[in-house]
């Protein structure tokens, strides 16, 4: 049986759940990333484009594109953040929005853009 993810924004009308494998957990510390989610390092993980069904009232996210492959995603009622929606076929949940983002498979495992972080803000990845 697949795994599965459940998560939303914080006013609850968007919702998701995501399905099989979560790929690439990663810190970012770039400055869309910085500008997108008001935080020195944000926190992905990435899903097939089909393993992830918007099944909240609000439906799919709003998005605003941010790159020539790539739109950021956000609840056009609360303002949440909630990911990436690639050109390719992916779609990076920021682990925030996560109801359970504790799990060991959404574990950051590295850290994209460490020059744009603060000299000051240390990032541990190890447990």
């Amino acid at each position: 049986m697949a795994r599965e993810y459940n998560g939303g924004c914080l006013c609850g009308n968007i919702r998701f759940v995501a399905s099989g494998e979560a790929r690439n957990p990663h810190t970012c510390s770039c400055k869309i990333c910085q500008r997108h989610s008001g935080s020195l390092t944000q926190v992905w993980v990435e899903f097939d484009k089909k393993d992830v069904n918007w099944v909240g009232p609000g439906g799919i996210p709003k998005t605003w594109r941010s790159s020539d492959y790539s739109s950021r995603s956000f609840c056009d009622v609360c303002g949440s953040t909630l990911g990436a929606i690639d050109d390719d076929p992916m779609i990076a949940l920021v682990l925030g929005t996560f109801d359970s983002p504790n799990r060991v498979a959404l574990r950051p495992t590295s850290h994209s853009y460490v020059s744009k972080k603060p000299k000051w803000w240390h990032v541990n990845a190890e447990v």
